[in-house]
């Protein structure tokens, strides 16, 4: 899906990933689940572009709904993998602390897990080799990526401020569709490891200029990171 010029998600409000497409090359943020590599080829057949155009794949944070084909593209094309350093470790085993499920309705947990069987989620190839960032890096890849730390949801959630597509990619540190509940909105995310903390690390993202904030989870919010961040604390 075509959000903007030379902006695409991959998947959908479920899960999602997303796509740079810029004329020196394709940055990808997040890797969804495996079966979202059918979605890559798509959206990489539509723009007339090999898989060798991309140059690097940023991971937001190391749940296994965001890392779905790191590995196999990493093994493949050998696009490096770039995730914080604090979550390096979770990215390539999958070990994470358990954390209180909170509210759900039968309906939407059923509809993400009948999500994840279709799309391999619960069967993901952790990436074998990582390169870690660090907040405040710039990354040589095509957009500039700049790496804002967010932690909370984990300890090494970031956001990924791209400005040539005016966008900020959020991970899992907010989420515009709760997958336990189904409740739309801005809202903070489930399955977070520390929620006092990732709701403090939504100013971080209010001080960054964008027209799209691109959460993990749920639709594309098309308005400012601080609107966005006001609105997740108002809903806590």
């Amino acid at each position: 899906m075509q959000l903007a010029p030379h902006l695409h998600r991959l998947g959908g409000d479920i899960v999602a990933s997303y796509l740079i497409d810029l004329p020196e090359g394709i940055t990808l943020v997040d890797a969804g689940m495996p079966g979202h590599w059918r979605d890559l080829q798509r959206v990489l057949r539509g723009l007339g572009r090999p898989a060798s155009d991309i140059r690097g794949l940023i991971l937001t944070h190391g749940d296994g709904d965001h890392i779905g084909f790191a590995e196999r593209l990493r093994r493949e094309s050998g696009v490096p993998v770039y995730v914080h350093a604090a979550d390096a470790h979770r990215a390539r085993t999958g070990e994470k602390p358990k954390t209180e499920i909170g509210p759900a309705r039968v309906a939407p947990v059923t509809q993400f897990v009948a999500y994840g069987l279709r799309k391999g989620g619960f069967r993901p190839r952790h990436p074998k080799i990582v390169q870690e960032v660090a907040d405040g890096d710039r990354l040589d890849l095509p957009g500039s990526p700049l790496i804002i730390g967010m932690p909370g949801h984990s300890p090494g959630s970031i956001a990924v401020s791209v400005p040539a597509v005016d966008a900020v990619f959020v991970g899992d540190a907010l989420t515009t569709r709760h997958v336990l509940t189904g409740r739309v909105g801005a809202q903070p995310a489930p399955f977070t490891d520390d929620p006092v903390l990732a709701l403090a690390s939504l100013d971080r993202i209010a001080r960054i200029d964008a027209a799209w904030v691109l959460p993990g989870h749920g639709a594309p919010w098309h308005g400012t990171p601080a609107a966005i961040a006001a609105a997740v604390h108002a809903a806590n």
